[in-house]
């Protein structure tokens, strides 16, 4: 069907030699007690013991399991709080601090534990108490300050040395873990610019492009790889994959998702596009396999969003599972999944690297799940899917002016999707009458019923943006049975053409107008943003006028630029933002992100604008904010990967006032993922009623919950200190809730842990 490739084809020498080893190696110790149940992370180099969490995932494989059994079904109930760090960020002059939000899972290397605040400082604790031994602050440049998210760290040692290495705003720092100080050896000072290596290839001036990485890179031997966060829009950077010298901070590979002349899936495209469209970014983070020697992660949509007309093909690598060399980044295969991209459906997450049984013999996959609910389980050594997939045809009439949608996409039969497809009538929400009638009324508006129903200026309805999986990812035990939270959420998109929208623009003078315009589809008309934007309410808190210009100007991560905006328009909308009386602009000089003086003026910027873009895009809900359509919201799902068959669904999260008005528990909307110990237990926090859970892995049942002083919108871990499991989360709030800034950490009354 065209949808995959592999470099050697079957691989046929080298996978056997590597399957008889990893067979010799895939083994389980098991001691006396429980808690010293070590088991060897197939792939990886080392024994987990579970005393630590040191990778992103619990292990570079990003499996999220641990084979401590400290905590189990008889006691889990008696977890209580052992400790709270208080992570919210010093503001300098105040004498106070200001709660945002954190997305961080941390790590826990030797009984340490390495984290990030909401303004992304890097602190390590003691694991055992939450005592803090330092903090890192990073140098913030105001004209390219970070608006995204930090959602872990990366340990790597050699000898004595030991670093933490994780982004911030636009750069990449090495600190040392046992001070807390910069590696004035690694890049300049203790850091890198990530704007190196996006010009490999190209003549064009890539300085001032918007770029960060919301997911930390993962370490093989002294090679970093790390993917990253940009714009969905027309200025969107080339979301190139890079490797750089864990020691020294030294550019040693660049793969390139969108191909250059001569590279495999060059003619996927029209002839150079390569030099105008970015995005096909990998930003859920990458899986390792050591062993082989190979990185694995997804890819998302190509620049722009929802529309493609003047990128005629397939499209790779966007919408892909790649694996690469880690030594060389040379690609060993792809899979791809949706081609030519129109709905923004990217992989949000790293893949997990599972062993299962098919037929009798083990198989190592790669398991990817993707924001339309699929889940991929393919092959880890050619990239074939285990189970069937069927191709289809789909329509590519009446969609926008000059689209060409690609005529078939591939539909997996195993698994069935974790969420919704399509949009049909009979899935409006029957909350009340009056919920039905309202939403009912919206949805008559659009076109329906079509998984690829193409992108127009009349509108559509379409699942697939905030979910099935999100960002937070998904565990797996070793019998192979996959854990993952699930959204159902709705969404609207009418496209404008840029022609229009700019018409518009030559008749408004005020900052609101542009705001309405320009601004409103994503943050709302009351500026309050939603689950997906940050509110813009009380902006001054956070950014001066300078800054906000200047990312109006330029963009900033998953932030475009907006150049069509006049320098006095981008004053308007500032002012707006900051609530100043009309007509007062803030003063600030344009162009204020760029040097006096620049040589490379005559060298042309990255990027294009778009004959089409979104003019309405958000979520489908009722008159009091509910999602538009039928519970479940939001499910937690487990699948046994050995058969592909479902062995539980439940509802994740509850509206508690719904809940007392009789109606059953709905599940939520939720971000962040679970993890899963031997001992049975699944922990999962991330739903909009700001609890953590922990879940009986085999039955799907709540046996412990408890109410986070604010959402914990990320990922949990465990750990064992002096014979004491430990669960930590970060309730840091934000997504539409009230903001945190904590971490806590539970373990068991003294009275309980070893009974």
């Amino acid at each position: 069907m065209g949808t995959n490739y592999c470099r050697n084809g079957d691989q046929g020498g080298r996978t056997q030699v590597l399957l008889l080893f990893l067979t010799i190696s895939h083994v389980f110790l098991v001691g006396c007690t429980g808690k010293d149940r070590v088991y060897r992370d197939n792939g990886g180099d080392h024994l987990v013991t579970g005393k630590d969490w040191p990778v992103y995932g619990g292990s570079r494989k990003s499996k999220r399991y641990s084979p401590l059994t400290g905590i189990g079904k008889e006691n889990v109930s008696d977890l209580e709080v052992a400790w709270v760090y208080d992570a919210r960020d010093r503001v300098e002059g105040s004498g106070g601090s200001k709660p945002k939000a954190i997305q961080c899972q941390p790590i826990v290397k030797d009984g340490i534990l390495y984290g990030t605040t909401p303004e992304l400082q890097l602190f390590a604790l003691r694991a055992a108490t939450g005592e803090e031994l330092w903090r890192f602050k990073p140098v913030q440049d105001p004209r390219k300050y970070n608006i995204s998210a930090s959602r872990g760290v990366t340990y790597w040692q050699n000898g004595d040395d030991c670093r933490i290495l994780y982004t911030s705003g636009t750069y990449l720092y090495a600190v040392n873990a046992k001070t807390g100080e910069p590696i004035p050896s690694f890049g300049e000072s203790g850091r890198v610019d990530l704007h190196e290596g996006l010009d490999d290839g190209l003549d064009m001036d890539m300085a001032h492009v918007g770029i960060n990485a919301t997911s930390p890179g993962i370490v093989y031997r002294d090679i970093f790889i790390i993917g990253s966060s940009v714009s969905e829009k027309g200025d969107a950077p080339p979301g190139n994959i890079r490797a750089f010298d864990t020691r020294t901070g030294k550019l040693k590979w660049v793969f390139h998702t969108v191909p250059h002349p001569g590279e495999e899936g060059y003619g996927t495209w029209p002839k150079d596009a390569y030099k105008e469209h970015g995005g096909v970014n990998s930003w859920g983070g990458m899986s390792l396999d050591v062993e082989r020697g190979m990185v694995f992660f997804g890819t998302g949509s190509p620049s722009s969003d929802f529309y493609g007309g003047n990128r005629k093909g397939r499209n790779l690598f966007a919408n892909c599972v790649v694996a690469l060399d880690a030594e060389t980044g040379e690609l060993e295969w792809y899979f791809q999944t949706i081609r030519h991209d129109l709905w923004d459906r990217d992989f949000p997450c790293a893949p997990n690297l599972a062993t299962i049984t098919v037929d009798g013999k083990e198989r190592d996959v790669v398991v990817q799940a993707g924001k339309d609910g699929y889940v991929y389980v393919l092959d880890r050594d050619n990239g074939k899917s285990i189970f069937p997939i069927e191709e289809h045809k789909v329509p590519t009439k009446n969609g926008l002016p000059g689209e060409q949608p690609y005529p078939t996409q591939i539909f997996p039969t195993k698994p069935e999707p974790l969420s919704h497809q399509f949009f049909q009538e009979d899935m409006i929400t029957d909350l009340t009458p009056e919920s039905w009638a309202y939403v009912k009324g919206i949805a008559d508006k659009y076109e329906i019923g079509n998984k690829y129903g193409l992108p127009s200026e009349k509108g559509t309805l379409m699942f697939g943006y905030s979910g099935g999986a999100e960002w937070g990812g998904n565990a797996t035990d070793l019998d192979g049975i996959f854990y993952q939270n699930s959204n159902n959420d709705p969404w609207i998109l009418e496209m404008e053409d840029v022609e229009s929208r700019n018409k518009k623009m030559q008749n408004v003078q005020t900052g609101a107008d542009i705001y309405r315009i320009n601004c409103a589809m994503c943050h709302g008309d009351d500026k309050k943003g939603t689950t997906e934007f940050p509110s813009l309410v009380n902006i001054g808190d956070r950014f001066s006028a300078p800054n906000i210009i200047s990312i109006l100007e330029s963009g900033v991560g998953r932030m475009p630029a907006f150049q069509h905006l006049s320098e006095s328009n981008r004053k308007a909308v500032t002012a707006f933002l900051l609530d100043l009386p009309s007509g007062m602009h803030p003063k600030m000089a344009s162009n204020s992100n760029k040097p006096e003086t620049d040589e490379r003026d005559d060298v042309p910027t990255f990027g294009y604008e778009p004959r089409y873009v979104p003019k309405v895009w958000k979520k489908l809900v009722d008159q009091n904010g509910y999602p538009g359509i039928k519970p479940p919201w939001g499910t937690l799902n487990a699948i046994d990967l050995n058969t592909g068959e479902y062995l539980w669904k439940v509802p994740l999260g509850e509206y508690p006032e719904l809940t007392k008005k009789g109606v059953p528990i709905t599940g939520t909307e939720s971000y962040g993922g679970p993890i899963v110990t031997a001992s049975g237990l699944l922990f999962i926090a991330g739903t909009k009623d700001e609890k953590i859970r922990a879940f009986d892995k085999k039955t799907g049942k709540v046996l412990w919950e408890y109410q986070l002083p604010a959402g914990g919108f990320a990922t949990p871990i465990t750990y064992e200190v002096d014979n004491k499991q430990y669960v930590v989360i970060a309730a840091g709030g934000g997504r539409g809730q009230k903001s945190g800034g904590y971490y806590i950490a539970f373990t068991l009354q003294e009275s309980t842990k070893n009974n």
